[in-house]
């Protein structure tokens, strides 16, 4: 643990110093209360200094608040391509991150905030941060999103195709985004899970939440083993399948992508973008160097039941942003030696997607999410030799966004 330092009432103060997104201690801190105007707070985060805020919380608010709307006054410029956009928008929301990332407060002891009309935010940061280990300084906005997870975990996400509701932990994906539930949960099963004699087995590879492992056994998989390489997620989809009474049927492991032994399905719907996350919640989202899809696709061939099924759930946004090729995706399919059997498409109803006032708008208005039946390449097909990746659009898209 890093130690911040800093000077009040003409003595030197210190505390353990934390950040999620690993954001560095601040060169400079300074002491700042309700007379702290946003843009001299704005001046002060610039030039490195971080402020060590004394004064009302919901001042801090709103002292934040402003402090953005001055910061958004300025979008980052389009790029000449999709792939310099995105990495515009990436360089200025981070830009943005760390200017909002300066305003700081203090948590006592037993994570009590010493300020004028401070919320309780005990339970929300032990199941964020785990038991207190002393005074700690965390970035105000870091502090909101603790908040914010914690009403989010209490509240549950409502999953249609579980007739039920999904609580989602701190830093761990949430299934907002409906359409890959979807299309796990009404996508055709294997032919070998209806006619096999022995127990079916499906994994859920990175199951975050639990989510889609849960509509898998609701689906009538005996056997569903999830895994994920966070302890936050794994405990997050242990609390979950408890909750909808599944323990019996769903096993969570890890921290691990594949488990031991061979499943009759395989399900992985890996963060979308080839990019690197800087914080714990963007995990869900980039995936640096397609590390997690190239290793589901080169190990599934050797945890797959003779005629067994994976399924890729995938997003297209990176092509459109430049950042891989239709191209890429079917050699890497290729080299693992996988056939295609079918694609599922679907078209997402989030309303980003129809945001023309984000910069990214025309790559996440053309996005379409898929649902790639996978083999393996030495297996006999059993599906037709049309071309896959030729514009197989099922019914799913003809039903419209968010069906399948």
């Amino acid at each position: 643990m890093s130690t911040i330092r800093w000077t009040e009432d003409h003595s030197r103060r210190s505390a353990r110093w934390h950040s999620e997104n690993h954001s560095p201690l601040p060169r400079r801190v300074v002491v700042a209360d309700d007379r702290m105007r946003a843009d001299h707070a704005c001046r002060h985060a610039a030039d490195g200094t971080a402020l060590l805020w004394r004064g009302d919380f919901h001042n801090a608010r709103q002292l934040l608040q402003a402090m953005g709307r001055r910061l958004d006054r300025r979008p980052p410029r389009p790029g000449s391509t999709p792939s310099e956009s995105f990495d515009l928008h990436r360089r200025s929301r981070a830009h943005r991150a760390g200017i909002l990332g300066k305003v700081l407060v203090l948590l006592e002891d037993d994570y009590t905030i010493a300020l004028r009309r401070a919320p309780d935010v005990r339970l929300a940061c032990q199941e964020a941060y785990g038991p207190p280990q002393g005074p700690v300084i965390v970035s105000l906005r870091e502090l909101l999103g603790v908040i914010g997870a914690r009403q989010w975990r209490v509240k549950g996400v409502d999953v249609p195709a579980l007739d039920a509701r999904i609580h989602p932990h701190y830093g761990v994906f949430s299934p907002v985004r409906g359409e890959y539930v979807d299309l796990v949960a009404h996508t055709p099963l294997p032919s070998t899970i209806e006619h096999r004699s022995v127990t079916t087995t499906a994994f859920d590879l990175g199951t975050g939440t639990g989510v889609l492992a849960a509509v898998l056994a609701r689906r009538g998989v005996e056997r569903v083993v999830a895994t994920d390489i966070s302890p936050r997620a794994l405990a997050c989809a242990k609390e979950n399948i408890h909750r909808l009474a599944l323990s019996g049927r769903i096993d969570v492991k890890g921290p691990c992508l594949f488990p031991e032994g061979r499943a009759d399905l395989i399900v992985c719907n890996p963060p979308w973008l080839p990019a690197r996350p800087t914080g714990p919640v963007e995990q869900g989202v980039y995936d640096p160097d397609s590390t997690m899809l190239n290793g589901f696709l080169t190990q599934l061939t050797a945890h797959l039941r003779p005629g067994g099924e994976g399924w890729l759930v995938l997003s297209d946004l990176a092509e459109h942003l430049g950042l891989r090729t239709r191209r890429q995706l079917l050699a890497a399919i290729h080299e693992a030696g996988l056939r295609v059997t079918d694609r599922v498409d679907t078209k997402p109803g989030h309303p980003r997607a129809q945001n023309t006032t984000d910069p990214l708008h025309a790559a996440r208005s053309a996005e379409i999410t898929s649902l790639w039946r996978l083999t393996s390449a030495t297996w006999p097909p059993r599906a037709s030799r049309h071309d896959p990746c030729a514009g197989a659009v099922r019914s799913a898209l003809r039903r419209g966004p968010g069906s399948c």
